[in-house]
Order: C-alpha cells, then sequence, then structure tokens
C-alpha cells in the first residue's frame, strides 16, 4: 500500500492507503471528517467538494495517492475560534439550506467562487454551481447567500 502524506486542514497527516482509495473516503473513513458528503460516487451531485491546494475539487474522483503532498480543506477545516466561516455564515443567515446534505459541497465550491470573483453576478453564482446539486431548496436562498458572502468579504 502506497504512503501518502498531506495536510488536512492545517494538520499533518501520514497513511498507508489502498492504490485504489478515493480522497472522500480517506477523509470520512480514515480521518473521521464526516461533513465531505458521498452523494453519487459520479462526479454528479458536488456534496464531495473539498479544496486541494486552494482549488475546489470532486473528492469522489481524486484518489487520495493524488492529494499526497497537497494541502487539502474540508468543511470542518473553515470555522475558527467558534466563528464560522464568512460563507457558513452567509448559508446561515439567508437560509441556503435545507436538509443540509449539499450545503458543504455548495459552501466549498462558492469560497473558490468569490476568490476568483470577488463581486459574481447572480448568473455567474449560478453558472459555477452548476456542478452541485441541492434538491430541496430551488437554489434561489443559496444564491443569495453567496453574493451576500461576497459582499461581505469583498
Amino acid at each position: 500500500m502506497p504512503a501518502i502524506s498531506l495536510t488536512v486542514n492545517g494538520k499533518q497527516v501520514s497513511a498507508h492507503v489502498e492504490a485504489r482509495t478515493l480522497l472522500v473516503d480517506f477523509l470520512r473513513e480514515n480521518l473521521g471528517l464526516t461533513g465531505t458528503h458521498v452523494g453519487c460516487d459520479t462526479s454528479q451531485c458536488g456534496a464531495c467538494v473539498v479544496h486541494a491546494n486552494g482549488r475546489s475539487v470532486k473528492s469522489c474522483t481524486m484518489l487520495a495517492s493524488e492529494a499526497d503532498g497537497a494541502a487539502v480543506t474540508t468543511i470542518e477545516g473553515l470555522s475558527g475560534n467558534g466563528r464560522l466561516h464568512p460563507m457558513q455564515a452567509a448559508f446561515k443567515e439567508h437560509h441556503g439550506l435545507q436538509c443540509g446534505f449539499c450545503t458543504p459541497g455548495m459552501v466549498m465550491s462558492a469560497i473558490e467562487l468569490v476568490a476568483r470573483n470577488p463581486d459574481p453576478t447572480e448568473l455567474e453564482v449560478r453558472e459555477w454551481l452548476n456542478g452541485n446539486f441541492c434538491r430541496c431548496t430551488g437554489y434561489h436562498n443559496i444564491v443569495k447567500a453567496v453574493m451576500a458572502a461576497a459582499r461581505r468579504e469583498g
């Protein structure tokens, strides 16, 4: 089994993993970081989005061994000192979630959008989140939350 070493949420992690281990499974099963969800196993829903070296990736399509040497941030790594990340706070404030299953992936994707485009239009938010499915909200409040967080951060 190959050895991997990566930084997850600011902490150095090393492990031996089977070559076929997906990053999402490594995070959930080996590290107990269950905020990253497994929704479809086919890269369609976006519930598994994490950041790898600052870029949002669908962790169900990335092998854990591909993350060797990377800095990975999961939804658990966003908040600190008892304070939510501004995007998390905006989702809460603008009711950008219902069942919450898609929320971690939505938040992680939206953070990269705002980092790349600090003043996105509603259309740009909707296009960016195109690979993230929500079966509850109809996206209206999710878009409002992303735009509110962008205004705060910008």
